[in-house]
């Protein structure tokens, strides 16, 4: 007996996509154990220079000019109709990946690895032996929502909320086809809650800060795109009261300033990080947070009830649009778009804490439940249809 393959493609163009391939490989690895091989591809990146050469250009954006996301967003869609029957840019690469690894499921998590994609696998494998499913992370439908998610032939389309699963029925996915199914996080994200006293000694102890003072998180994604520098002094005039997170990402130029910041404002107390993986920790030590519109920080903070304070310096990019057109609904998140909107808004918080909790009493009302293994159970059940049709005779968990 073998175990089910299921090839997931994902690409760096920030953070999310990779962190949604990682969190459902281990939940695979949990729920499955090794009767289910999962092998993530960074598919734009590996398979062609012009792919990646596209990659480089999307995360140069996001860190030093966001309004030109614009333009590339426009030119990125003309992959609709490059990839419409088969795949152009990388075909070759791709390809060999599906005839060495023989996938029962190609499980795409990305918008641009959808069309032609599964078309390809389909020729090379045969329809009855290969499933395919799009994880769609967008929170809401609009301008930002790239056609390039849409596939009608897809076995499974998974949305995180039904707002944007009606706008994917509207660019022509089968309704039938869809599913809502929420976030899709790491399951230390699920396991790891902190509450109560556990929060205050977390703060104390593991962040150096005052467990009673109201705390600022400043997020970035991984690339590390942010306005830190910018912000900081803002928050310094409330050091008696706030005190502050930060995290860099990759961004070593951004850390080592800050740092170089953070040791001449000793007055201003603050925790900072580079690259971080416990950021699931850090939303839920804080009182808000200060965030770009991307998927991944976006859906911690709402699914641990961290109100959001969307950055909007530079404009706000196409796919950030749609994030914040769901959380900025009945005013359940602020956007400031320079340092002195944040002044105002503290300020103003400072002054009426009642509005303070008036947005968050808002913004907890778009809270919503989810359950990732109900979505893993669908995406390997239609592994096993593949393998089924295929004739296989596959393992059964063992964990």
């Amino acid at each position: 007996m073998t175990p089910l393959r299921i090839l997931v493609l994902t690409s760096s163009t920030g953070g999310g996509h990779d962190a949604r391939a990682a969190a459902f490989a281990r939940w695979i690895k949990r729920l499955h154990g090794w009767s289910v091989d999962v092998r993530v591809e960074s598919m734009l990146e590996d398979s062609s220079a012009i792919n990646r050469l596209g990659v480089r250009l999307y995360n140069f954006i996001q860190k030093h000019a966001p309004w030109l996301h614009h333009p590339y967003y426009l030119l990125i869609e003309l992959l609709a109709f490059i990839n419409r029957r088969s795949v152009g840019f990388g075909r070759r690469y791709y390809r060999q990946v599906i005839e060495n690894f023989q996938p029962h499921l190609v499980f795409s998590v990305h918008d641009c690895l959808n069309r032609g994609y599964f078309q390809d696998v389909r020729a090379l494998l045969g329809a009855k032996n290969v499933r395919c499913a799009t994880y769609c992370s967008e929170f809401a439908g609009g301008y930002g929502y790239s056609q390039n998610w849409i596939e009608p032939s897809v076995d499974l389309y998974i949305s995180r909320t039904r707002t944007a699963a009606d706008y994917a029925v509207k660019l022509g996915m089968p309704a039938d086809r869809i599913v809502v199914r929420g976030h899709l996080m790491d399951p230390r994200v699920y396991d790891e809650v902190l509450s109560g006293d556990r929060r205050r000694r977390f703060r104390r102890e593991n962040l150096g800060l005052d467990p009673d003072k109201f705390t600022v998180f400043l997020a970035t994604g991984g690339v590390g795109a942010n306005n830190h520098l910018a912000l900081l002094p803002v928050l310094l005039k409330f050091a008696d009261t706030h005190q502050v997170v930060v995290v860099c990402g990759r961004n070593q130029k951004a850390f080592v300033r800050v740092n170089e910041w953070r040791k001449a404002h000793p007055r201003l107390r603050c925790h900072l990080e580079g690259y971080c993986s416990t950021m699931h920790l850090l939303v839920q030590a804080s009182d808000v947070i200060v965030t770009r519109g991307g998927t991944t920080t976006c859906a911690k903070a709402l699914h641990y009830g961290t109100p959001i304070i969307l950055n909007g310096f530079g404009g706000v990019m196409p796919q950030e649009r749609l994030t914040a057109k769901f959380f900025t609904q009945d005013k359940a998140s602020e956007v400031v778009s320079r340092a002195e909107d944040l002044d105002v808004l503290l300020t103003r918080w400072s002054a009426e804490p009642a509005r303070f909790e008036a947005m968050r009493r808002r913004f907890l009302g778009l809270r919503y439940d989810d359950d990732p293994t109900v979505v893993v159970g669908e995406l390997v059940a239609l592994a096993r249809e593949a393998a089924a049709g295929a004739g296989e005779e596959i393992s059964e968990p063992v964990i």
